[in-house]
């Protein structure tokens, strides 16, 4: 459950916090520089999203094609407190919802629900879990990564980007994630590369941004049979 926990959000996470990542790249001259600084604004013009989802999981050793779940996903921010997240996958259907400084994952196939602290869920990873991309702050972020200019790219749905790798500058449970990023400076697609080579990509599509939402969108009512796990 920590597993998936931890790569289901922390794709999501990167595609909606990374704005604001390498302060130092940014004001180092050239394309880079640019492609951050456009990220960094935009994040900051950046109060809340919807957007539908794509997941891709692929094993290394299998070689086989990836895994696919799709949903989506809204976000919103609040002054000085954590950003709310919620996502909503199909098929398994699956809800995973971060209020608060508690996560609750709720499995209506098996009657479950899962919850706990965010913090406590993201202790055994130095500050590269899911969770902990949630609560990192900017400086944070700019202390973890170095980020290097790949080159541009289209993605699968058409739209054009820049192509970003960032490098954690210390030891992690991956060896390196990249992102995918428009004109507008929106991240839009996420990969991440463990140290065993799987991956989980993460494409975010028909973008909504700056919608209005309330407290109770993000909050996943349970029936009231469903079994509790407290983690």
């Amino acid at each position: 459950m920590k597993s998936y926990l931890k790569f289901t959000l922390t794709t999501i996470a990167m595609l909606l916090v990374f704005g604001g990542i390498a302060a130092t790249e940014s004001r180092a001259q050239g394309k880079l520089g640019e492609i951050l600084r456009r990220m960094d604004a935009h994040n900051k013009a950046l109060t809340s999203l919807r957007a539908d989802v794509t997941m891709g999981k692929q094993n290394a050793q299998l070689g086989d094609d990836p895994e696919i779940v799709i949903g989506t996903a809204i976000y919103a921010k609040r002054p000085k407190k954590d950003a709310l997240v919620r996502i909503d996958w199909q098929k398994p259907a699956e809800s995973l919802a971060v209020i608060d400084g508690k996560y609750i994952m709720y499995r209506p196939r098996l009657s479950t629900a899962y919850t706990g602290s965010a913090k406590a869920a993201s202790k055994d990873t130095k500050g590269n879990s899911a969770l902990a991309f949630m609560n990192m702050s900017k400086e944070q972020l700019n202390a973890n990564y170095t980020a290097a200019y790949l080159g541009e790219a289209t993605l699968s749905n058409g739209v054009r980007t820049v192509h970003l790798q960032l490098t954690p500058k210390t030891k992690t449970s991956y060896k390196s994630a990249e992102l995918w990023v428009d004109v507008d400076g929106m991240p839009l697609q996420s990969k991440i590369i463990e140290n065993n080579n799987d991956t989980t990509t993460v494409l975010l599509s028909n973008l909504k941004k700056n919608p209005s939402l309330k407290p109770s969108d993000f909050e996943i009512v349970i029936p009231k049979q469903t079994k509790v796990v407290q983690s």
